[in-house]
């Protein structure tokens, strides 16, 4: 228990002091003193329960359910086993947010240094350090154990790949190279082909243009993000290009390049028959205004376009995901 939560309730509920003991021993105020420290116990446990809800980051939790279960969608043959896919994106998911919440305690010490994250539950000391790391633990061995139940090895050592690949690769690399989004684009990438895997058995070639759309969508996405809050990354030594990338030429450059190829890329399924037609040009609009976002926000690489940018991928992903699902060809 934080210490000092249980000091004096009716001062910090209240704004006053508890009632003094009489001469003849009785105290009235006890009973409200009693009543107050269980509102005061309950109020902690909340705050306790949303940290901890907090450390899985939920927004991203939310786009592995979304891309789980559209590789699981477009992967499976036959009609949809629901209970099957349902333990896929569940176990998937604990293994997201298990590697999120470890990622906060890594980052504990960095994440102190930056406005925008000064107020996580470990820097503002809402959680334990040492309590972080065993709930992350937790989450992530009872994610794979979960997914080498209900879909067998490949798919719980993707999700381990996913877990080791972030937490051993791009988070170190974030205070070395620029590189490390490089390097963290590829578990990134990886929850639709766990789906995938769970539906076919095996990974194809459509797990691998999933893989692939996913893996080019997160350059224009988080440089999008680093290019908005690069000073509070040079504050914590985090070498995100646009640190480095003062005027901002190479990081826009490199979201264009990865915008445009995306275009190319998002067509693919339905070159290859994974999806048909009404795809292919729904794909081709959604991704060409996409092009069009990164060029207005290249023009003026102001902190607002970069935002709307970044909008701009958030809808991105579930639009193309879900065209694609609605326009499966039967196989």
């Amino acid at each position: 228990m934080d210490r000092g939560v249980f000091s004096s309730p009716e001062a910090s509920l209240n704004g006053t002091r508890p009632a003094q003991q009489g001469s003849g021993g009785a105290n009235p105020g006890a009973g409200g003193t009693l009543m107050s420290t269980i509102h005061t116990t309950d109020i902690t446990l909340g705050n306790r329960a949303s940290a901890y809800v907090a450390l899985t980051k939920p927004d991203v939790s939310f786009l592995v359910v979304l891309t789980t279960a559209a590789g699981y969608y477009m992967g499976e043959r036959g009609p949809i086993g629901w209970l099957h896919m349902i333990h896929t994106v569940f176990g998937t998911t604990l293994i997201a947010a298990g590697t999120a919440a470890l990622n906060h305690w890594i980052e504990r010490d960095s994440d102190a240094h930056m406005r925008r994250t000064a107020s996580r539950p470990l820097p503002s000391g809402q959680l334990e350090p040492a309590r972080a790391l065993w709930f992350g633990v937790t989450l992530a061995v009872a994610g794979a154990l979960d997914l080498w139940y209900t879909a067998g090895l490949l798919a719980a050592g993707l999700g381990a790949a996913t877990c080791l690949g972030y937490l051993l690769g791009y988070t170190p690399l974030k205070k070395r190279t620029v590189w490390a989004t490089f390097v963290g684009a590829f578990p990134g990438a990886i929850p639709p082909m766990i789906g995938w895997v769970a539906a076919a058995g095996r990974l194809e070639r459509g797990a691998w243009l999933l893989f692939t759309i996913l893996f080019l969508w997160q350059f224009p996405h988080f440089y999008a993000i680093s290019w908005m809050y690069r000073e509070d990354y040079a504050r914590a030594g985090i070498q995100m290009l646009p640190v480095v990338d003062r005027s901002g030429t190479r990081t826009f450059r490199q979201i264009l390049l990865a915008a445009s190829a995306l275009v190319a890329v998002s067509l693919l399924p339905a070159v290859v028959g994974l999806a048909g037609v009404r795809y292919f040009f729904g794909a081709l609009v959604i991704s060409t205004a996409l092009v069009q976002v990164c060029l207005w926000a290249a023009a003026a690489k102001s902190n607002t376009r970069a935002k709307w940018l970044m909008h701009a991928t958030v809808l991105y992903i579930p639009l193309l995901l879900g065209l694609m699902v609605y326009d499966k060809l039967p196989r």
